[in-house]
């Protein structure tokens, strides 16, 4: 299984590859991209083998040509490790795949879908080769899963119809419940990527009733940079970290306009607490119900919305309630037996697949 030490996808990996131990998968976990931090490693050689290769992340490069090695190398370990499946958490690692082994890859973001939201355009000339090698890795995989229905259907206006393409929610194993909660609002974060939207809801601070913390790197990996003035900065902060501080926060807000999923609102709901979300997609579709929604481009609106739960106690109480037992339905095991499912599915060559929607 490919994981990266950037983002989400690390939690990713960590949490299945960990419930997939238990109905005996050994899983190898193969890092790309930026070297992992030490108690990454020891979390990873914790769960599984390890081993780390010194080629790029897809969306970290400025020409193809520097991911020709990442296709062999691949195939190289699968062969050398005798491996049964490879579980490709970026589609563009399935493109170029020789090793005859069934491939399921995962799309949990994709730089043409971030255009496409984020900017409303499609992508640069230069990069229209990520594009490119992702249809090329939809193709060559035998199963591509994605991580909401809206995240599916992105990837069908964005790259036409892709064969055995199914839903598998992600998951959580936050259980960091505390009842007592304190008044202050929290949002974590790739604050330096657009996408996370972190300069609407810096400036809606401004017009919070609450302090409002803002935990995450404001510093990408390619220049990218977010100065923030009004809310709190924590900085980069390890994930106990950051489930600290979300178990205590009244209230977490999300202001992004780009979520293929939103694994920040799944943790916070499962903390119990009152969720204040960017309207898009991807939220109404996980979250309708269950918390207070705003538009991602006014950053009154957020400051509204989060203002109307700082003065009411009974409505934080019942959004917190009501997002708690809304993340009962995304649980590492429920992921964990739909991704078993595929695997089982490409392996055997059915097309069935009875635990992924």
């Amino acid at each position: 299984m490919t994981v990266d030490a950037v983002g989400g996808v690390w939690r990713y990996a960590m949490d299945l590859a960990a419930a997939m131990r238990g109905s005996g998968v050994e899983t190898l976990i193969v890092g790309l991209g930026p070297q992992p931090s030490a108690e990454q490693r020891r979390e990873a050689k914790s769960i599984g083998r390890l081993e780390w290769l010194s080629t790029p992340l897809d969306w970290m490069v400025e020409d193809e040509s520097e991911l020709d090695r990442v296709p062999q190398l691949l195939s190289e370990l699968a062969l050398r490790h005798s491996v049964d499946l490879l579980h490709l958490n970026l589609p563009s690692q399935a493109a170029r795949i020789t090793a005859e082994v069934p491939v399921v890859t995962v799309s949990h973001s994709c730089v043409a879908t971030w255009f496409a939201a984020v900017r409303g355009s499609g992508l640069p000339e230069a990069w229209r080769w990520q594009k490119r090698l992702n249809r090329l890795g939809f193709d060559r995989a035998d199963l591509v899963l994605a991580p909401s229905r809206s995240h599916a259907a992105a990837l069908t206006r964005t790259y036409g119809e892709i064969h055995d393409l199914a839903v598998v929610y992600n998951a959580s194993r936050n259980a960091c419940f505390v009842s007592a909660r304190e008044n202050f609002v929290f949002a974590a974060g790739r604050w330096w990527d657009e996408g996370k939207n972190g300069a609407v809801l810096d400036r809606a601070a401004a017009d919070i009733d609450w302090p409002v913390v803002m935990a995450g790197a404001c510093e990408g990996p390619n220049g990218q940079h977010l100065a923030i003035m009004h809310a709190d900065h924590e900085g980069e902060l390890s994930h106990d970290r950051t489930m600290t501080l979300m178990s205590r926060a009244a209230i977490v807000v999300s202001p992004s306009v780009y979520e293929p999923f939103g694994l920040v609102a799944l943790e916070a709901a499962r903390a119990g607490a009152a969720l204040v979300l960017a309207d898009i997609e991807t939220y109404r579709e996980l979250w309708q119900g269950a918390a207070l929604f705003a538009d991602p481009g006014d950053p009154a609106a957020f400051a509204e919305a989060v203002n109307r739960l700082t003065e009411d106690a009974k409505l934080r109480a019942d959004l917190g309630r009501r997002a708690r037992l809304r993340s009962a339905d995304f649980t590492v095991e429920a992921q964990r037996d739909a991704v078993l499912a595929a695997y089982r599915r490409v392996m055997s060559g059915s097309d069935r697949l009875t635990a992924a929607e």
